[in-house]
């Protein structure tokens, strides 16, 4: 794999050298960068996102990545607030997003035995063939830290439960998600970067 050119976009979230480590792991070098030009020639795009909606979508705009990010044609995959930032809105803020997905990021109701964030290891169920998914299976657990989520839609191919079922993984024509963060969800997470790698 390492002739794929694997740029992950410079939004502010605080995961991106765990998230270059992991694909060091798998033997793919990336960049982290947001430079138009850098991103529109890469293979493969990966988004990240830790934080607030709202605050990610603003420097998204003021870097003009929000416009290009809704024109790219190669594999783009969102992590975590990522993967929200491809919906059309998020609650957080009431801010719109990229409108990529279709959908809108609301917030976990608040539980007395379901503390917000949902924090820790979590099952996934596999809704429907994905290549994003290959080798995965319904029981297999991923790491998640979130607070929003989006219902289980159109777009969605994995889903977990927290209270109610959530998507955990999307796929809407070249654009991918994941809610849960593949850099801390051992072979599972390894698995589904390999599999967004291999995706032409």
């Amino acid at each position: 794999m390492n002739e794929r050119q694997v740029i992950i976009v410079a939004s502010g979230g605080a995961n991106t050298a765990s998230l270059q480590f992991a694909l060091q792991r798998l033997g793919v070098d990336s960049a982290v960068s947001a430079d138009p030009a850098a991103i529109q020639a890469a293979t493969h795009v990966i988004l990240p996102g830790v934080g607030a909606a709202a605050d990610a979508m603003s420097r998204l705009k003021q870097r003009g990545l929000d416009t290009l990010i809704r024109t790219l044609r190669q594999p783009v995959l969102g992590i975590c607030l990522g993967m929200q930032l491809l919906l059309d809105a998020s609650q957080e803020g009431d801010v719109a997003c990229l409108g990529i997905i279709p959908g809108r990021a609301a917030r976990f109701p608040t539980a007395a035995a379901r503390p917000v964030p949902h924090m820790g290891w979590n099952t996934l169920d596999i809704q429907r063939p994905c290549a994003l998914l290959e080798g995965l299976n319904d029981g297999d657990y991923a790491y998640f830290v979130h607070s929003y989520a989006l219902d289980v839609g159109a777009a969605t191919v994995a889903s977990s439960r927290y209270g109610e079922p959530f998507t955990a993984c999307v796929q809407w024509q070249n654009f991918y998600g994941a809610q849960f963060h593949p850099e801390r969800s051992a072979a599972v997470g390894a698995r589904l970067l390999r599999n967004f790698l291999s995706i032409n």
